[in-house]
């Protein structure tokens, strides 16, 4: 024990002087380790808290993996510790910066059209919003819904054709900065029931209203395209750090566990409940749509479809209807391309997480039937997914959120 105490101080010592500016990405890698006692769930369970370390995904139980990612400075000490510790581990991702290089090179030579070939910025994605509701009147209505802290507009664009009080679902994206997948699904399920409203899907959105939203952290992510690719938060200032952890920021149980009172930490509850604007112009939203049956907020990485709740292990009395529905939509999403997802709720599935978006969408917007999906993929890539699995991911999804419209649509509470 005593051996195990200096290593933690002297890991402690050693990350503390390092250089502050995350962005250096020279050398850095994502180790995938993986606790098998007590004692090394315990250790990276501090490391976790002394907020050091990038981690892709946190410790949970004996079991099961752990991805960090660690700059060059770093990585002589965390693999002398998890060897110490005989701490089993991988490399996963060799070269970050690599990735990153090639995300930003490929972005740069984008067209401005919006494709789902390549990643895009948020003026391209909120100007093909506009220009969706200009070319399709009967279908597609965008809102100006409010304004994000640096300024940026925030819209709603609601796809449907019959009556305004129709059952409606709420799917949003790009809550975490740094995961480009979301929004680039989103956008993909919104030009399939475009291009196919007319024919495929003209029942489905004559009886039930779709609002979406593809980023909601605006400030955050357009921070990835411009300076830092692997930010994670908003970006109000908190004393000398920035941002909000802004799926920890939400009035349900709020941080009551799975997220830190530290500014400068990924998981960072914020000073209080809603403290940010973004996510009060989401909330504000929910709340006031009609007949809200079922919201789904769209994140990667895992491959998981989960339910709350995520402030508790324990489930919601309605459980197994949320369970059976998310295993229908599993089902479609699985037979595209053969890509597996774990069901669950969201605590027992990934982790402790109080505040988060789907719980408050169920257990103070009602909203019945409440999700968040981890996208692809399962650590090959992770934050990193290269725009060539964009389509695929936007297929396998889209069949999915389609299992979830025509069980709202036929959804008698």
């Amino acid at each position: 024990m005593r051996s195990f105490v200096l290593l933690l101080a002297l890991v402690v010592a050693f990350v503390a002087s390092r250089p502050s500016e995350r962005q250096n990405l020279h050398g850095a890698q994502v180790l995938r380790v993986v606790p098998r006692v007590d004692t090394q769930l315990h250790y990276l369970q501090g490391l976790h808290k002394l907020n050091q370390y990038d981690f892709w995904s946190e410790p949970k139980a004996i079991g099961h993996p752990v991805d960090i990612m660690a700059t060059a400075f770093q990585l002589p000490s965390l693999r002398m510790v998890m060897d110490h510790l005989n701490i089993k581990y991988q490399v996963m991702i060799p070269n970050v910066a690599k990735l990153v290089r090639e995300d930003y090179q490929a972005r740069a030579k984008a067209p401005k059209a919006m494709d789902w070939t390549s990643y895009h910025d948020y003026d391209e994605i909120t100007a093909w919003l506009d220009e969706l509701a200009t070319n399709n009147p009967g279908l597609c209505k965008v809102s100006d819904v409010g304004t994000s802290y640096e300024g940026r507009t925030m819209k709603v664009l609601t796809l449907g054709t019959g009556a305004a009080d129709n059952p409606g679902i709420f799917i949003d994206g790009g809550i975490h900065a740094r995961e480009w997948i979301s929004p680039a699904t989103v956008t993909y399920i919104i030009n399939e029931l475009v291009n196919g409203a007319s024919s495929t899907y003209s029942d489905l959105l004559a009886g039930v209203n779709f609002h979406f939203m593809p980023v909601i952290n605006p400030d955050g992510y357009a921070y990835t395209f411009s300076n830092e690719r692997l930010w994670r938060k908003t970006r109000s200032p908190q004393g000398a750090c920035t941002g909000v952890d802004p799926n920890r920021n939400w009035d349900f149980h709020w941080n009551e566990g799975g997220a830190s009172n530290n500014p400068c930490a990924d998981t960072y509850c914020g000073p209080n409940a809603f403290s940010e604007i973004e996510m009060q112009v989401v909330r504000d939203q929910i709340n006031t749509l009609p007949n809200l049956v079922s919201y789904i907020s769209f994140h990667s990485y895992s491959q998981l479809w989960m339910y709350p709740w995520g402030w508790t292990s324990d489930l919601p009395e309605d459980w197994q209807e949320l369970d059976s529905l998310a295993q229908d939509a599993v089902n479609a999403l699985t037979a595209v391309h053969g890509t597996s997802y774990e069901i669950g709720s969201s605590t027992n599935t990934i982790y402790l997480a109080s505040g988060g978006s789907d719980d408050w969408a169920k257990g103070a917007g009602n909203v019945k039937f409440s999700y968040t999906v981890e996208l692809r993929d399962t650590g090959a890539f992770g934050f990193l997914l290269p725009a060539g699995q964009i389509i695929p991911t936007g297929e396998e999804t889209f069949q999915g959120v389609l299992v979830v419209g025509n069980f709202v649509l036929s959804y008698t509470p």
